[in-house]
Parts: C-alpha cells; sequence; structure tokens
C-alpha cells in the first residue's frame, strides 16, 4: 500500500506504521516523528506492499519530514554521548550493588530524555539510581525493565538458520509461542534446536506454523497406521513442505508418497 511505512523508533524501540505524508522516505532513511513526548527520530525498515486491515483500524500518524543533515548530525551526537553514558550506569549500578544487567541506553531526539533499558530476575528499586543519573546528566531519565525476548532484540545476533534475528531485524512484536507449535512442524523437541539466543522458544515457530498447518492437511501423521496396495504399514515420515510422506510396510519396505499428485 502507497504511503504506509515500517520504522523502527531511535534505536531500541518498537517497530510501527506510519503515515509516510507524502514524503519519499527509502529504507535506512532516518525520519523525524511526533512521539509521545515531542519529536523522537526513528529509521525506515521496510515499506510494505501489502498492509492488514487490523493495522489500518487507527489512524496512523505521520512522519514530520525526512532528517536533515542537521539531524543526522544530531543523531550521531546522540549517538555517541550514549556510550558514555552506558559506561557511568554501569559504575552507578555496581556502585549501589543493584542487582540488574544493564542492556542498553538512548537519548530522544531532542536530548532531554535519557532511556536506559536493563534485565533482572527479581524487581529493582532503583529511585537513588535515578537521581544519581538526573544529577549527572540534567535530563529526564527512564529506566525501563526488559525481558529477555526484548534483549535478544536491542543486542541483536543469528539464529540457528544463520540469518539476522527475526526480533531484530522485521518482527513488530513478540507472540506467543507453544511446544505444540514446534510438534506440528515436526521438529526435535531438544530445547537447544528449538529455542532462541533469548532461551525462549524460536519466535519463527509462531509465524510458520499456519502455513503448516496448510500443508500438513490431509496428510497422515507420523505413526498412523496405514492400508496400501502394496500391503499395510506404518508413517515413519512427514515432510509438510514437499507433502511426501515414507510409509514403512511391515516387511519392512519403504514406500514414499507424493500427496501434490
Amino acid at each position: 500500500m502507497h504511503g504506509i511505512i515500517e520504522l523502527r523508533i531511535r534505536e531500541s524501540g518498537n517497530i510501527v506504521l506510519y503515515d509516510a505524508n507524502g514524503l519519499e522516505a527509502k529504507v535506512g532513511d532516518y525520519v523525524i516523528i511526533d512521539a509521545e513526548r515531542g519529536q523522537d527520530y526513528a529509521q525506515v525498515m521496510c515499506i510494505p506492499e501489502k498492509v492488514s486491515e487490523e493495522d489500518l483500524k487507527k489512524p496512523l500518524k505521520k512522519i514530520i519530514r525526512i532528517a536533515t543533515q542537521e539531524d543526522n548530525n544530531q543523531i550521531n551526537e546522540n549517538k555517541k554521548r550514549t556510550k558514555d553514558a552506558f559506561q557511568i550506569c554501569v559504575k552507578k549500578i555496581q556502585e549501589r550493588k543493584l542487582d540488574m544487567k544493564l542492556i542498553d541506553a538512548e537519548y530522544s531526539f531532542d536530548g532531554t530524555k535519557l532511556i536506559f533499558y536493563f534485565t533482572s530476575e527479581d524487581r529493582v528499586d532503583f529511585r537513588e539510581l535515578v537521581k544519581d543519573l538526573a544529577h549527572i546528566f540534567k535530563v529526564r531519565i527512564e529506566l525501563k525493565q526488559i525481558g529477555v525476548r526484548d534483549e535478544a532484540r536491542m543486542l541483536g545476533g543469528f539464529g540457528h538458520c544463520g540469518r539476522s534475528l527475526c526480533c531484530a531485524s522485521f518482527l513488530k512484536g513478540f507472540d506467543a509461542v507453544t511446544i505444540r507449535m514446534a510438534k506440528e512442524q515436526n521438529l526435535s523437541l531438544n530445547p537447544t534446536k528449538i529455542s532462541g539466543v533469548c532461551g525462549r522458544l524460536m519466535c519463527c515457530l509462531f509465524y510458520e506454523y499456519e502455513n503448516y498447518k496448510k500443508y500438513l492437511k490431509g496428510l497422515p501423521k507420523e505413526g498412523e497406521k496405514i492400508t496400501l496396495p502394496e500391503g499395510k504399514g506404518k508413517v515413519i515420515s512427514v515432510n509438510a513442505l514437499k507433502r511426501k510422506v515414507v510409509v514403512e510396510l511391515e516387511e519392512g519396505k519403504h514406500i514414499e508418497l507424493d500427496y501434490n499428485k
């Protein structure tokens, strides 16, 4: 759909849809947008060909402008300042002996807000830490506790498939993934095989699930006993994508059935 673009707000924010406002924004461009509290920056991740009706139920916000050279200079300067801010925050966490792991930090576009993201197994009383940081940086401080999936999205990396993590590249959010989805896709239930770098079930199990259900329709299940012209046998292998099934007959002979025909 023309005029709709996907943006990642700042470096670590969510991927959201925006109205391009008639501007020729390209993938990789930085743009200036209206955010919760004033202007912020975002990067164009994708220009989708189609957008679901569900995504268009609410009016989309419009981008203000494609980032100018001055805007890009500001963004780059914020990134440099963020590196120092990160190290200072790590030091303050250690000084106060807080049980938290700092993951990322980022300035808002106008530099009036500094956000720190951290993980912890428990709730953390970071009120004194906020005071320390506000005194040092003289801006509004936000500390946000995130989960392990968000940590993986922010830090990035590669999955078992060798490609960039889905959560860090194109997923807009996290859906509930269940072990049943792995079973339906005939995958090994070894946790190391079906878990991502975050330790949770891989996100691809969810968004590939519907296709597997479609391709599995009409196929016998692995372990099911069936009768063929050649005799009785048991299904020992099911390839949903190729829609092929291997049956082992009672005398031990293997027969491959092609359900595409």
